[in-house]
């Protein structure tokens, strides 16, 4: 098995977008791309948030949510865009996804002191596969990375979910293992607790069909869920105009209601 060692942080000078490394598996370093504020100070401690591109756990890049985080740091919020294994260029399956979605959340978490962060109002988000992995950061176990220190929570305090994936069967369909994939199956996993969320998806989108069943069982457990639909909207809606803009101020809403921004 590969030893997992969590990068040591870059002292710079405060600067709008840079590059740091997160967590190291073999020889692959993973790398988050961070945003922060132009009045950012490492003693500050402002909201934090974290995006996982899509691409079917097999391809996609971080530049997705370039344009997302570079609005909300702008808007006061330390803003990442996370890299993480894929099948094309790792030969991973979603597991591992999971575990390296879980290993940036804790790396934010636990070094909140030097990136000007609260470490309790730290928001994970994504779309698509993306999606999926920042649904398990709030809703799944275990899956914690060999070496990193697992009393340091990689749960977030909020979701923001692009087209996610939410129940079993686009998962089953890319794993050998059913039983990891269940166990990897966010609507599989929704205990008291969970964190507020806000789902976003085009009704011509067939994987809107786990949505139903996570906001029943949301509602049940008495958890802050919302729903945002675009009419006729296929997968994938959010990443052009006018749809970005419009899903980019709906979640900016949904963080006012949370008090992560101001309105």
């Amino acid at each position: 098995m590969m030893k997992t060692i969590a990068l040591g942080l870059l002292f710079l000078m405060p600067a709008q977008e840079r590059e740091q490394g997160y967590k190291k598996v073999g020889d692959v370093a993973l790398k988050l791309s961070l945003h922060f504020p132009d009045d950012w100070k490492a003693a500050d401690q402002r909201p934090a948030i974290v995006f996982f591109f899509g691409g079917g756990w097999t391809n996609g890049t971080p530049e997705q949510f370039s344009k997302q985080a570079a609005h909300l740091a702008k808007r006061g919020m330390v803003a990442a865009r996370a890299d993480y294994r894929v099948k094309s260029r790792h030969s991973v399956t979603p597991d591992k996804c999971v575990e390296d979605a879980k290993s940036a959340v804790r790396f934010l978490r636990k070094n909140a002191s030097t990136l000007g962060i609260d470490p309790d109002r730290i928001v994970a988000a994504g779309g698509s596969a993306g999606g999926h992995l920042a649904a398990c950061t709030g809703t799944v176990t275990g899956f914690d990375a060999e070496g990193e220190d697992a009393s340091i929570s990689s749960k977030p305090n909020a979701m923001i979910l692009f087209n996610p994936v939410l129940h079993l069967e686009p998962l089953a369909q890319r794993m050998t293992d059913a039983e990891v994939a269940k166990k990897i199956t966010p609507n599989l996993h929704l205990e008291k607790g969970l964190p507020p969320s806000l789902i976003l998806f085009g009704t011509a989108d067939p994987l809107k069909e786990g949505t139903k069943d996570y906001l029943e069982k949301a509602k049940e457990l008495g958890a802050k869920a919302e729903i945002y639909w675009a009419e006729g909207q296929p997968h994938g809606f959010f990443n052009k105009p006018p749809w970005m803009e419009r899903t980019l101020q709906r979640a900016d809403e949904f963080l006012v209601s949370l008090g992560y921004l101001k309105n």
